[in-house]
């Protein structure tokens, strides 16, 4: 048997923290068996459906880098196939037509609800031959749930789940104007599709055995289900906006990189030992559905920060700057301008978190300060400090090539000519050349700006304090 999973999200808003934790739990569980991740885009509500929110979510999908092998398959596109299995289940007497008024339906549910009941559809149509007198407008089309008995699902999260079938509701399958309806269309798309195994958040068990009633009925064998419990935020509570980020392309916009996020959804409920960081490969060789926690996981966003800053400074410089390239360019900054990303990354790995703090932290390599922080300028560009930013460019200005080595040895040099702590005519110098208190090593740092912007940027702190704008 083939094994083959499916994410399947409704394109009515972003792809969440917990659609995006599903399609890799299922991305992963295909790719570790050799089979087939379909993707489906379950648009048949089309007052909610959005271009733009099926944008964002292959965007995303593309973004984390989990590729799908078929799809993405739309249903909008697939209504005539479920008018068709509508039509077969109506001629094999496993469905019917419910003539049932909005006002009736909505008069049986309070009737029901006063008497303490659950709400569920009485079955006045279910046996009709032929229309009622009081028939208003077209039907909808039921689905007819078995009476009795009772459906097992072997739940490969949450272990044995056993429904009655007593309890469960004839569904409508097909609406009045002859859309069909979620819990149908999706049994008919899984069946088509060879669908083996179904991962999918807890929210949806209830909707499982009526959904198996409908394989059945099809004369299909279920798929496997898991369903995953759901993700709360850092403070226990359901997610909602006030826990941060509700697209997973916020992530990336806020500075982190795809495997960072990718290695923490995979540990939002799943674990192998004590290990917290997985390569990708790892991931595919070590997930296993039975080995998902059937308890909540909450979000913990200094363990993302952790990760992030780790696959920072171990992944190849090269691909760091492709994620970097765009956040430069947000700040109107062209790479081609200045050093290489992969130079700006070696230089400053060890000392950002995520992307955004790199980027901000680097925007002085292709740019010169517009003005200094105040602080740092009251306390390093002094007028004891202009002899030494005058001592550096003549000595750094001296030099044949622009060499680190050399470059660290004549900052040396200078103070040990002065007397100075390295400290004390580095600090000035950083202070001149990014700005701020906080840039690299100098002698990197030198090296990253060139001769050429070195001198121009000393030259002008110099200026600074001779207007007496320092401290």
């Amino acid at each position: 048997m083939t094994i083959k999973t499916r994410f399947a999200p409704s394109p009515t808003g972003y792809l969440h923290i917990g659609g995006a934790r599903t399609a890799l739990f299922s991305w992963l569980y295909a790719r570790r068996h050799g089979g087939a991740f379909v993707l489906r885009i379950e648009d048949t509500d089309r007052e909610r459906s959005t271009e733009e929110a099926i944008n964002v979510i292959l965007e995303g999908l593309a973004w984390l880098g989990l590729d799908y092998d078929e799809g993405p398959f739309y249903q909008t596109q697939r209504f005539e196939r479920y008018g068709d299995v509508v039509q077969r289940l109506l001629e094999e007497g496993k469905a019917y037509r419910c003539y049932c008024s909005k006002e009736r339906l909505e008069g049986l549910r309070e009737a029901q609800m006063a008497r303490r009941e659950k709400p569920r559809y009485d079955g006045r149509c279910r046996n009709l031959a032929a229309a009622p007198s009081d028939a208003e407008g077209p039907p909808v089309i039921r689905f007819k749930n078995p009476l009795d008995g009772e459906v097992v699902v072997d739940d490969q999260v949450r272990g044995r789940v056993v429904f009655k079938n007593a309890e469960l509701d004839d569904l409508i399958i097909a609406r009045a104007d002859g859309t069909p309806t979620y819990n149908f269309t999706v049994v008919v798309d899984d069946v088509d599709m060879a669908i083996t195994h179904i991962i999918r958040g807890d929210d949806h068990l209830n909707n499982t055995p009526r959904q198996i009633n409908i394989y059945r009925a099809l004369g299909a064998e279920p798929p496997v289900f898991a369903h995953v419990p759901m993700i709360l935020g850092e403070d226990g509570k359901k997610l909602s906006k006030r826990h941060g980020a509700a697209s997973v392309l916020q992530y990336r916009d806020e500075g982190f990189l795809p495997e960072a996020v990718l290695n923490y959804l995979a540990r939002l409920g799943w674990s192998h030992g004590d290990q917290e960081v997985f390569s990708l490969d790892e991931l595919i060789e070590l997930f296993d559905i039975v080995d998902i926690n059937n308890s909540a996981s909450a979000l913990n966003m200094s363990k993302l920060l952790w990760l992030n800053q780790h696959y920072l400074k171990n992944a190849s410089p090269a691909h760091v700057a492709r994620h970097l390239s765009s956040h430069m360019g947000s700040r109107g900054i062209d790479p081609a301008t200045g050093p290489s990303l992969e130079a700006i990354i070696e230089a400053q790995r060890e000392r950002a978190k995520t992307l955004v703090e790199m980027a901000d932290n680097s925007v002085f390599f292709y740019r010169d300060p517009r003005e200094y922080d105040e602080k740092a300028a009251r306390k390093s560009l002094t007028t004891e400090s202009r002899g030494v930013l005058r001592r550096l460019a003549e000595e750094l200005g001296g030099l044949e090539t622009w060499d680190r080595e050399l470059l660290h040895e004549r900052v040396n040099a200078v103070a040990e000519s002065l007397q100075f702590k390295l400290g004390k005519v580095a600090q000035p110098l950083r202070v001149a050349l990014a700005g701020g208190p906080v840039s690299p090593p100098i002698d990197v740092t030198l090296h990253l700006l060139g001769r050429e912007n070195t001198l121009r940027r000393i030259d002008a702190a110099i200026r600074f304090i001779d207007a007496g704008k320092g401290g």
